[in-house]
């Protein structure tokens, strides 16, 4: 438990107090809390170790931690570290005097980098892919998206309830289904997580013949247009939403990438004009300026 039965952050009164003024027994409160709260609490908390881990990137639980008991949350090292490993929330570590190594936390091969010095001059050269977290009622799903490179268009995108391969395998077997990928002439970019390592992926990938790239150690910024679509994303949809379950996210989400970003969202790094319109505009500027452009 991170804060006791029937406090929160609004209650200021005693349950008995609050149970007289509203006819309720202490018993059938209790009841109620024992069914509903926890699953609350747990979403609360999660929600707000989230927001604290990548805004504070370089942080790891101790410091975390020491934020969240700021904010009011009573949370044990243990249980802290416990939800970090599980949603993936792994600091980076400050840049030593040295290159950054290409350790990982997997056994899989870690590709380099091929995307850092690519300029895309047309769609279906580069491909960046990532996945993230929305917040449901009582729980969190996360949504896998490939974004081209070119325009900045969602070619591909997944929604599930767990970080397994299948979710970024799905949402990479949308982009082949609606791109006609030339062998050798696209490069998919990732980061390092075991979804975009593991073996199944990157199969997957040569079949087409795509070239793998991942960024590089403690680098963040490789992965910088992928990074820039889900502060977008998260912005202009997901924070101003209460989603009920997985189909209502999926539904929503589907709605805004589909009709809103693709084809009416006009973007600074596009010479204000959608993804959609991009692909099918000659570009006012040079790629390699609006290349450089964020979203």
């Amino acid at each position: 438990m991170t804060r006791p039965q029937g406090a929160g952050p609004g209650n200021i009164l005693p349950v008995e107090i609050l149970c007289r003024v509203t006819g309720v027994s202490r018993a059938a409160y209790y009841r109620d809390w024992a069914q509903s709260a926890p699953a609350r609490e747990e979403t609360a908390l999660r929600d707000a170790m989230q927001r604290v881990a990548l805004a504070h990137r370089h942080y790891g639980y101790r410091r975390i931690g020491a934020l969240l008991r700021r904010e009011g949350w009573q949370v044990n090292h243990k249980r802290l570290v416990r939800l970090l490993r599980e949603d993936n929330l792994l600091c980076l570590k400050r840049p030593l005097f040295k290159p950054p190594t290409t350790d990982a936390r997997h056994s899989w091969r870690v590709w380099p980098n091929l995307a850092r010095h690519l300029q895309p001059m047309a769609i279906n050269q580069l491909w960046v892919a990532d996945i993230t977290y929305v917040r449901l009622a009582n729980a969190f799903v996360y949504l896998a998206v490939v974004l081209d490179g070119f325009s900045r268009k969602v070619v591909g995108w997944a929604m599930e309830d767990h970080l397994q391969a299948s979710l970024a395998l799905a949402a990479l077997e949308m982009a082949l289904t609606s791109r006609k990928v030339i062998p050798g002439a696209l490069v998919h970019h990732s980061d390092r997580g075991v979804q975009y390592a593991c073996g199944d992926y990157i199969l997957r990938l040569q079949s087409v013949g795509i070239q793998p790239s991942m960024s590089r150690s403690g680098c963040p910024y490789d992965n910088a247009m992928a990074e820039s679509f889900m502060k977008t994303l998260k912005q202009e949809e997901v924070d101003a939403s209460s989603y009920r379950d997985l189909a209502h996210a999926t539904a929503a989400i589907g709605e805004f990438l589909d009709n809103v970003y693709n084809r009416q969202r006009l973007h600074s790094a596009l010479a204000y004009l959608s993804p959609a319109e991009f692909e099918s505009t000659p570009p006012l500027h040079p790629v390699s300026q609006l290349a450089t452009a964020s979203t």
